[in-house]
């Protein structure tokens, strides 16, 4: 489909009509690759109408588009990129979802050349360093990221993983929403195999907030509207005020219809997280997933999203990449990963929590609680 010397080099410039000239070959190129896609894709149309519009731009403009073409062919290599993970044949539409969550001898792999296309959704793997994380441990290089890891999460409980950096906390919650599936080994949601679900259900009932929140060039109220298009003007405020960010939006110059800009440089790291929270909140859905923000962050930020973080934790099925000691004395489960493996978990009881349990024992839960949670007391 590309010609040798990239889409750039179809074009060139007429000294004598002193514009762009656009050679017939590339037309034919671009509207016969995008003919079987039937202009489905937004994205795409815009590119195609982009590139055969070429002829009709001033000619002062000609030569930063020449230099933004080299993106094109990039675009391009994205939209080819094969789908890894598809619906089976009549796959399953869940209704009324309760939240349990079983992880059956599961292990995975991340796919050869790296982080299995991570970097392509701006996602980390588990080997990246935090220097907010806990003390890493001398760990041995391993095949898999998780091995054979089994436990169960009752209908609204809440579940912190808690491990080094590298233990392979982050690639479970990556497992739980489908981005990856696993090696060997199966999960379950309420019973259910997650590759007998659509991926379109499944997202409907999993939420997600990261460290790192993904905002683009447009209003508050439509970074929003991305979790439910649907939604009102009274929901969205409603979740804004759960998120504790409604009367900072209000305060802002047009409010609601504010462009945050892009990714959202116009925000504080705060403010993101908060709007990220916000967006999860409006989506509602049955289990959270949540890398909990760092110490990165100022004290009066970080107590309003956690007091936000409460609140959305409350009823669901909360799974949490924990580094707070708060989070943990709370949690209903505790999972500690270290070297890609579950090496202890506690429940909660009757009468001790699960922090209690684990601390009792001796092993790698007692070792982080007195090197690292300790001094947060």
């Amino acid at each position: 489909m590309m010609h040798g010397g990239g889409w750039w080099s179809y074009i060139s410039y007429d000294e004598k009509k002193k514009q762009p000239q656009v050679q017939r070959d590339l037309l034919w190129r671009v509207w016969g690759y995008a003919k079987p896609y039937r202009f489905k894709s937004v994205g795409l149309l815009s590119t195609i109408l982009l590139i055969t519009g070429l002829s009709l731009i001033p000619p002062l403009l000609y030569r930063d588009l020449l230099d933004s073409m080299v993106s094109f062919e990039r675009v391009f290599e994205v939209i080819d990129l094969p789908v890894e993970i598809e619906d089976k044949a009549g796959a399953l539409t869940l209704t009324n979802v309760s939240g349990a969550v079983t992880f059956e001898q599961v292990s995975f792999s991340y796919t050869e050349g790296g982080d299995g296309g991570a970097s392509l959704l701006g996602l980390s793997a588990d080997t990246a360093k935090d220097e907010t994380e806990l003390p890493a441990l001398q760990i041995s290089t391993r095949s898999r990221a998780i091995e054979e890891i089994s436990f169960e999460i009752k209908s609204g409980q809440l579940v912190a993983l808690v491990g080094p950096s590298g233990a392979g906390k982050t690639t479970i919650t990556y497992l739980l929403p489908r981005l990856y599936d696993p090696t060997d080994g199966r999960i379950c949601l309420d019973g259910h195999d997650l590759r007998e679900i659509s991926q379109q259900s499944l997202a409907q009932t999993i939420g997600m907030v990261t460290q790192q929140t993904y905002l683009f060039h447009d209003t508050v109220k439509a970074n929003l509207l991305y979790a439910r298009p649907q939604a009102t003007q009274a929901e969205i405020e409603a979740a804004c005020q759960a998120a504790n960010l409604h009367h900072f939006i209000i305060s802002l110059p047009k409010g609601y219809e504010t462009v945050v800009g892009e990714r959202g440089y116009r925000l504080s790291g705060g403010e993101k997280q908060r709007l990220s929270i916000a967006r999860v909140i409006l989506k509602d859905p049955r289990i959270l997933v949540l890398d909990e923000a760092t110490s990165s962050l100022d004290s009066q930020s970080e107590a309003l999203i956690q007091e936000a973080l409460e609140r959305i934790m409350r009823g669901r099925t909360s799974i949490v990449i924990a580094h707070r000691l708060s989070t943990i004395l709370a949690a209903d489960v505790i999972l500690v990963i270290a070297e890609g493996r579950l090496v202890q978990q506690g429940h909660r009881q009757a009468s001790h929590s699960a922090h209690e349990i684990l601390l009792a024992q001796p092993g790698l839960y007692a070792q982080l609680y007195h090197t690292q949670f300790r001094e947060t007391l």
